[in-house]
């Protein structure tokens, strides 16, 4: 079943949501589990698609957030069974509206075009390169769900309420990285908390051209209102160093459309409920919902669990997996009509960037995420502690925990431990190492961040730190580049030992050389994680390159930086995810394999009939 451990900000109805649109403060409980004063896992606020009533809010105008506060952020222990729920939702929902698109085949297919929008991908000014590709090739994808509030159309309105809130920008009150990995064998996705105070980078409007300047006052689930979900993909990027390749945008209206045309959604009830406020009542047990109920199930807040948002959102991501199952298993997806409509549906609901934006491109999208087994999907929430500036209201990455869990994903390690496992040392490369004079290196700074400027004269610095080492042949390259970690690509396996002693050279780990084809010859980018200093600053779980007697490279005699007395600066304490480390979620992820299929609403025991 579903719990509730703690809720930050109990919400009152439509009424109270209008005047909070307005500009007054949310209220918020002061209830609090254990995990929410400390560092604990967010599951509640990753929010429903538009989450009913619980996006009212505008921006104050001191800039320190928007006047709803009240993101439910629960820090309980384990939900496992609604994150399993979620982890289901997610990982179908890339495909949910793909697969009846699909499902349709090409019928009206110019038309089907036309219904999907589309938006430019980043409104940053900066975008970071995309994933270094594998030995073979293949690319891991990276994809970012996100669940509007909006109220723009009357449709929205009806499942929203909050009449007063329809002409207020959008709020991102769903938040979801999907990584699936180059090699499509495992998925693995992040929620954050919607009510995470983050850095949103400036953003400019593709339409209006209006700028939107940078802040570190807001929380992440107001970046929609800046220009569009491009600017949530920047400030995405920026959060956790992951480039994103696309985006997904879903509102009710769509979903509702979709559970008439497949007949219905099942759910499923722990005891009777009654709530007055959405007019939903429903036995115990299993139903199938569809029209005004489907509404009412959606709208339902005092009903659910501890009566606040938070078990409102948790049905809303009930009703998004049952639904995935039906159009996943082709439930009602043989007559003609219906497909027909789902397809009408399916389209009308999304707007995705425009790389995405044709039925044939969701279409091989949603073929190709379905390979990946449902065995190999692992849900989780970002590890956060609550924000000193506004403990009772945001909550903020949790140190160490976090990083980890970015530095994972950027470097495609399935969060599940389950990658194949290596040897405590990797096997001798087949060739030995040339002359160090011979090896020719290319070096790029790639410390620019989304909202940091890069590193003034960091590829040159290295390149020259690599001849004054015996590389003669190192030169540095002027071109922009961006991305969270540094690396070295080799693009032949027999260049495996010269890239390994640049590594050697500059204290590098041996996880940070990778075997690509994408590149032209050894390649060196100095990533944001090393910013300054001449010794690459290594952090726990690091392994260093063995020298020829085994000695480390982290030892004197490897490491130059430490012999000229300077150092390096990481930003942030994680682990980069490699060598020895656990090379899995952090506990406090609370991660959880998408097999679970459990599924069932608590009620609230005030509203049982």
């Amino acid at each position: 079943m579903r719990q509730s451990s703690g809720v930050r900000g109990d919400r009152p109805e439509e009424a109270e949501d209008a005047a909070e649109s307005k500009g007054s403060k949310g209220s918020r409980s002061t209830k609090k589990s254990k995990a929410a004063e400390g560092a604990g896992t967010a599951t509640a606020a990753e929010g429903a698609k538009g989450s009913g009533d619980a996006g009212g809010g505008t921006q104050e105008s001191d800039g320190s957030g928007p006047g709803d506060d009240s993101g439910p952020i629960s820090g309980g222990g384990p939900r496992r069974r609604r994150i399993g729920r979620i982890a289901r939702w997610t990982a179908l929902t890339l495909s949910v509206l793909i697969l009846g698109v699909a499902a349709a085949g090409y019928f009206y297919y110019e038309h089907l075009n036309g219904n999907i929008r589309k938006n430019k991908l980043n409104l940053g000014d900066k975008q970071l390169d995309r994933s270094v590709a594998n030995a073979d090739g293949q690319r891991p994808l990276n994809i970012l769900i996100l669940g509007s509030d909006s109220r723009n159309s009357k449709e929205n309105v009806a499942l929203g309420g909050a009449r007063d809130d329809a002409d207020r920008p959008p709020l991102a009150d769903v938040q979801m990285l999907v990584h699936v990995s180059a090699d499509r064998s495992n998925m693995s996705v992040i929620s954050v908390p919607r009510d995470t105070r983050v850095t949103i980078p400036k953003c400019t409007d593709p339409e209006s051209g209006k700028v939107y300047k940078g802040t570190e006052r807001q929380i992440i689930n107001t970046s929609l209102g800046n220009g569009g979900p491009g600017c949530t993909v920047a400030t995405w990027e920026e959060l956790t160093g992951i480039p994103v390749d696309h985006f997904m945008m879903i509102d009710f209206s769509g979903v509702v459309s979709m559970a008439d045309a497949v007949g219905g959604v099942p759910v499923c009830v722990d005891a009777n409920v009654y709530d007055d406020k959405s007019g939903l009542r429903l036995t115990k047990g299993s139903h199938t919902i569809k029209g005004k109920q489907a509404l009412q199930w959606l709208r339902t807040r005092h009903g659910f669990e501890d009566g606040s948002d938070i078990g409102r959102t948790h049905a809303q991501h009930m009703y998004m997996n049952a639904m995935a199952r039906q159009l996943k298993s082709g439930t009602k997806l043989t007559d003609p009509g219906q497909l027909t409509g789902l397809a009408e549906a399916a389209t009308k609901a999304l707007t995705v960037d425009k790389d995405l934006g044709s039925v044939k491109a969701l279409y091989d999208l949603g073929n190709d995420i379905k390979r990946v087994p449902s065995s190999r999907i692992t849900m989780t929430t970002m590890p956060w502690v609550s924000d000193p500036q506004n403990p009772d209201a945001h909550v903020i990455p949790k140190p160490g925990d976090s990083d980890k869990l970015f530095s994972l994903v950027r470097n495609d390690i399935a969060l599940d431990g389950k990658d194949k496992k290596k040897d405590d040392k990797s096997p001798p490369p087949t060739v030995p190492a040339g002359r160090k004079g011979d090896i020719t290196v290319t070096v790029f700074n790639g410390t620019g961040t989304v909202v940091e400027p890069p590193a003034t004269g960091r590829g040159s610095d290295i390149a020259a730190l690599l001849v004054k080492q015996g590389f003669a042949k190192a030169t540095s390259d002027s071109t922009p580049r961006a991305q969270a970690d540094t690396t070295i690509t080799y693009p032949r396996a027999t260049q495996r030992a010269d890239a390994l002693a640049v590594a050697k050279a500059l204290g590098l780990p041996e996880s940070a050389v990778r075997h690509s084809p994408g590149v032209q010859q050894i390649t060196l980018v100095v990533g944001g994680d090393w910013r300054t200093g001449t010794t690459y600053p290594k952090t726990e779980g690091d392994e260093p390159v063995a020298g020829p007697s085994g000695t480390p490279s982290g030892s004197p005699s490897g490491t130059p930086g430490e012999q000229d007395g300077k150092s390096g600066e990481k930003k942030g304490d994680g682990k980069r995810g490699d060598g020895k480390g656990d090379n899995k979620a952090p506990e406090s992820s609370d991660p959880l394999n998408g097999d679970d299929k459990s599924a069932c609403m608590k009620v609230n025991s005030l509203n049982r009939f």
